[in-house]
């Protein structure tokens, strides 16, 4: 028994290896268009049933949801074809951005038609539509867009094709060469600052949404004060990594970890709100509608898996 636990060990260590690897290289397309996928359906529920409380009052409440799931059909297209990463894949998430950013401007044409509008600022953010909510939609999508840009991981040496650079023949031609390099470098593995900004970005907005949420609830458990002082914390470490590569493989790793599992704990507290909620299991449906977001938690571990991320590629050559 010793010698086979040893040995499944040594094996699991050299999985872990290859994986992290494969990952500094650049050639993780097909994982991450897979994930892609999976975070896409979790926000598209979540956004479904937020706008399923405001009756899909306007037609464009619809547009996350479509998005959401033409999205994840293009994540598991771009998982199973290199040439639908490169192309499906990379247009429905860059659409999806755009849709993100609409959404955003959506959310605050609804704080500031409520009563007093921005002059009553934190209680029209806690009482209105959530500010940041589809900010945090557009996560997926980014995702999406990087990972079009990846090599596959049975890839044996690094790509320097270029069919990923049709943009670049339209721009200037130091604004293209820009965005031939910036490409090379994702292909390379090479872009730990971009995802070290979108980490702490990402973990503000989550902790921000987790603020207001909680705050509604009059923060009843200890436990939903977590995320609002890991995101903070989060957001710090991914800013200092820009700078510094030691955070980015220090601090980074050990702040996203936690706030992967934060997340986990927190997903396990909103689910059972929900059972809690009368009727139970009975009325779930109506339980998930109208009680805690339940896949709310799960977009804040969304930050710490690009916090993770970022700590295990490599920076952009200088």
């Amino acid at each position: 028994m010793p010698k086979q636990s040893a040995l499944a060990v040594r094996h699991a260590r050299q999985d872990l290896e290859v994986v992290v690897s494969h990952v500094r290289d650049g050639q993780f397309q097909r994982s991450l268009s897979l994930l892609t996928a999976a975070t896409s359906v979790l926000s598209g529920l979540e956004v479904a049933y937020e706008h399923y409380r405001g009756s899909y009052s306007q037609r464009v409440m619809y547009t996350p949801v479509i998005m959401s799931a033409v999205l994840a059909l293009a994540g598991i297209a771009g998982f199973v074809s290199a040439r639908a990463a490169r192309s499906v894949l990379r247009l429905v998430s860059a659409v999806t951005l755009v849709d993100a950013g609409v959404g955003f401007y959506f959310h605050i044409r609804g704080i500031n038609r409520k009563p007093g509008g921005w002059r009553l600022p934190m209680t029209n953010m806690i009482m209105g539509p959530p500010i940041f909510a589809p900010l945090l939609f557009g996560t997926s999508a980014y995702l999406g867009l990087i990972a079009s840009y990846l090599q596959r991981e049975e890839a044996c040496h690094v790509l320097t094709s270029g069919k990923d650079t049709l943009l670049a023949r339209f721009l200037p031609s130091r604004e293209g060469r820009r965005l031939l390099s910036m490409e090379q470098d994702i292909r390379e593995g090479r872009f730990q600052r971009q995802v070290a900004i979108v980490t702490g970005v990402s973990a503000l907005l989550s902790g921000f949404e987790a603020f207001y949420s909680h705050y509604k609830n009059n923060f009843r458990y200890a436990a939903q004060w977590t995320p609002i002082i890991l995101a903070p914390a989060l957001a710090a470490a991914a800013f200092a990594s820009v700078k510094s590569r030691k955070v980015a493989t220090t601090a980074l790793p050990a702040l996203s970890m936690l706030a992967a599992a934060d997340a986990a704990v927190g997903f396990y507290y909103h689910s059972r709100g929900v059972l809690r909620r009368p009727g139970g299991t009975k009325h779930l449906l109506y339980n998930v509608l109208y009680g805690p977001p339940i896949f709310a938690p799960l977009l804040f571990g969304a930050a710490g898996m690009l916090g993770m991320l970022a700590s295990l590629l490599r920076r952009k050559r200088k």
